[in-house]
Formats: structure tokens, sequence, C-alpha cells
């Protein structure tokens, strides 16, 4: 808890405080749940996260969950889930006006397990069309001139905005990473596969992957297991071992995020880190290319009746992807296929030296203007070799907007890699009020 700030308003605390301090019974989940409402009443129309609120049906379950005497593990955690996850109680329109009014049967398997688990869903989070490049209605809440990032815009905003403890987002390109980044707060991709994907609206079904925002490491640990995540805080028993990756596009960043990534190598080393540059080999730098061939090739597989049926519904940006999708041989899709292979392969082997790699999470701060909410140029490459990665935020911009960096870790390897992000976030990061302007909160 940041020293200057209040405590006496519990959306200002992380998910991990809250739900603490309910277990202390200091406050019933029905008294958290207005919280969070009172901040998405004052805030909604300068933010604009939110593409559906049932606020009826969350109070609902707050007073069911403060009546039950038997509590689950995620006893006092509201979340907000993207509109690219099915909900059977809230319209899921996956940011198209195609499915406007759209209503799923049922649940996706992780909403299902997060109120299994215990938590209150308060609503549906806006999303770019279909997770892909249009953005939807979502503004920084540090600068409304500015994008939120995409496609999880709503997402990262809510969390920012202490709208919500938690939020789930997804993955295909750098849809978590960025906006997280962007927005200054934690962004957490796990690795390809360990979460249940089931129910989600796909993109690309081999790299779309579940995220995760939240406003300290310590909420993905609490919220980790209930969605198959096989992860528990713990010490580190030896000095980390950290690699320092530029990436071919590390002269493409703005200056003042590369500075801050070199600033944190340096701490870190302080600190008692082992850190020392890595640098990939040339083949890895064919990973955007092949990461945009499987995208789009797959995107216009999943979309045949969208692009087909319902093509003047489709933004211009979406129409171009199918386009670039379609465009692709066989040959060249194979050829992508056969190129991530052997670097997960590669990868591997460099990741037994590493416990983690750090390299940026984006070329800057988020970028102002809404029509764009920024390149994936520094998440495309991670996506594709299914690793989990993490971001979070270290610094601030001379326009008062917050810098990230991004860690990366070995393939399956989760528990350690956050037991990781935990010990270098602690000593590196920036609390999130550092970004808040006083009149903001």
């Amino acid at each position: 808890m940041h020293p200057h700030h209040p405590t006496d308003t519990p959306s200002l605390l992380s998910a991990s405080a809250d739900a603490a301090m309910v277990a202390r019974e200091e406050l019933s989940v029905s008294e958290l749940l207005e919280s969070y409402i009172d901040r998405v009443q004052q805030r909604d129309d300068a933010v604009r996260a939110w593409a559906h609120l049932d606020l009826d049906a969350a109070r609902k379950a707050a007073a069911l969950a403060d009546e039950s005497t038997s509590h689950g593990p995620l006893h006092g955690v509201i979340v907000g889930v993207k509109d690219m996850i099915d909900t059977a109680d809230m319209p899921t329109e996956y940011g198209s006006p195609i499915y406007k009014g759209h209503r799923p049967k049922k649940d996706a398997a992780c909403v299902q397990r997060l109120r299994e688990a215990g938590a209150i869903v308060l609503g549906k989070t806006v999303t770019t069309e279909f997770a892909a490049y249009h953005p939807g209605k979502t503004r920084n809440p540090l600068n409304p001139d500015h994008t939120p990032g995409g496609s999880s815009s709503g997402s990262a905003a809510a969390v920012a905005d202490f709208q919500v403890g938690v939020a789930l987002g997804t993955q295909t390109s750098g849809s978590t990473i960025r906006p997280a980044s962007f927005n200054g707060v934690i962004g957490f991709k796990p690795t390809y596969g360990v979460i249940d994907t089931t129910g989600f609206q796909p993109l690309a079904p081999s790299l779309d992957t579940l995220g995760l925002f939240a406003r300290d490491i310590a909420d993905l640990f609490l919220v980790g297991p209930s969605l198959g995540l096989n992860v528990t805080p713990g010490a580190l028993t030896r000095p980390l071992r950290i690699g320092v990756c530029r990436t071919k596009h590390w002269n493409d960043a703005d200056l003042q995020i590369r500075s801050a990534l070199e600033q944190t190598a340096a701490a870190l080393a302080a600190f008692g880190a082992n850190v020392r540059d890595v640098v990939l080999p040339r083949q890895f730098d064919e990973l955007q290319t092949a990461h945009q061939i499987i995208m789009c090739s797959e995107a216009t597989q999943v979309y045949v009746r969208e692009r087909t049926e319902h093509y003047e519904e489709l933004s211009l940006e979406f129409r171009q992807m199918i386009a670039d999708g379609l465009s692709y041989s066989q040959e060249q899709i194979d050829l992508a296929f056969k190129q991530a292979k052997a670097c997960r392969e590669y990868f591997a082997m460099v990741m037994r030296d590493y416990d983690v790699l750090l390299t940026l999470p984006a070329p800057g701060e988020a970028p102002r203007g809404l029509k764009f909410t920024g390149l994936p140029v520094f998440n495309r490459v991670w996506t594709l070799l299914h690793v989990p990665c993490l971001t979070y935020p270290v610094a601030v911009s001379s326009n008062r907007l917050p810098l990230g960096v991004q860690l990366i870790g070995g393939h399956g390897d989760d528990q350690h890699f956050l037991r990781c992000a935990q010990w270098i976030g602690e000593r590196t990061g920036f609390n999130e009020f550092d970004f808040q302007q006083p009149d903001a909160l």
C-alpha cells in the first residue's frame, strides 16, 4: 500500500488486500462491491471501460456470498470479464455490431471457475472488434486523449482506474501485455494452453491465451489456481539469472522506455541478480512475419460466416486482416508453423541458462489518439513461442504516462516465473498511485 494513499476506500486496494479484509470481516462483500460501483459511477463516462454492466446481478451475488457460511478461495474478489469471453447472464458481443445482444448459452470455462471459487463478476469490459485492431470506446484513464491499448482495452483501463480488482483479458499478439504497460498495471499471459479457453471467441486458436490484469502480483497467485494455474507464492533460493533481450526492434522504441529498461536491469544487478545480455539468433527475427501469417490465416478460417454474410459490418482493419490471411499460400503457412516449432525448441534450451528475460512490452507510452491501439512488435514473438509473459510499471514518461518492462519465462514454468516476477517487481516496480493525478482519485 502506498504510504500517502487513503485506506478507507476498498476499491483503491489490490484484489488480494480486498479479499484479506473480507476474510477478517472488516467489510462485507456487498460493501466492497459498492465501493467499486461508486468508482464506476464516478468514472465510467470518462473512461468507458465497460461494454455491459449488470449491477443488480452483482449485488445479488454479493448478498448471497455474505449470507453463505462456506467461502471459496476468491471470496471478496470482484472481477471484470473481457467481452470476448462468454457469460450466460450478460450479453457477449465480441466488440462487433454483428453480435449485438448476443447471449451465449453458458459461461466460458474460466468464468465458471471464477464464480465457483466465489468471485463476483461486475460486468463485461470493452474489447477491440474480435480482439483484433479496430478500437472500442475505451480511453486511457490516465489521459483520455491517449489510447488504453488493445485488444483488452476495457480490462486494462478498469483495473488501472480502480473500477475492478482483477480483470480477464486475452492475448493473440500483445493484447494483454501492451495495454497493461500503457495503463500502468500488471498484465500476465500464462503459458499457452495451461488455462482452458472453452467459451472464448477465438481469433487464432493456436495463439489465443487468457490474460490477467491486476494491481499486485500477489493477485495472480490468488486468482491463478482457480483458473487452473499451478502457482503458489514462495521465496527464491538463489540469485536470479536475468537475460536482457533487446530484440531487433530495440531502436524503434522510444528513448524513455529504453532508458527505463536499462535502469531496471542496473537496479536488479545492484540487488544481487546475475544480469547479462542475451541475443537470440537471427531466425527469431523471422517470427514477426510467421506470427502474422498464422494469426491472419487462422482468422480467415474462424470468421468464414462473418466475412461472407456480414462483410459490410466488418471494420476496414478486420477486412484487411482477412485479405492478408487469404493471400498466404499453404506453403507460407506451413513454413510459419515450422519456424515457430524450431524456435520454441531452441528457446527452451536458451532458458536453461536464465530464470527470466527482461525486454520491452511496447515501443513507448500509450500513443496519443483513440484510432490506433499501438504496435505489438514487442509481443508477437513471445506469444508465438507460447511462453509466459508479464509486464509491470517501472517509470513515468515526460507526459506523466506509465512505462513498463516485460518479463519472459520458460515454457510451462509459470510458478517459478511468477515468483521471480514478484521478487523483481517488489524491487523495481512503481506503485499505480504514482501515475495518478491527485484529482483523478
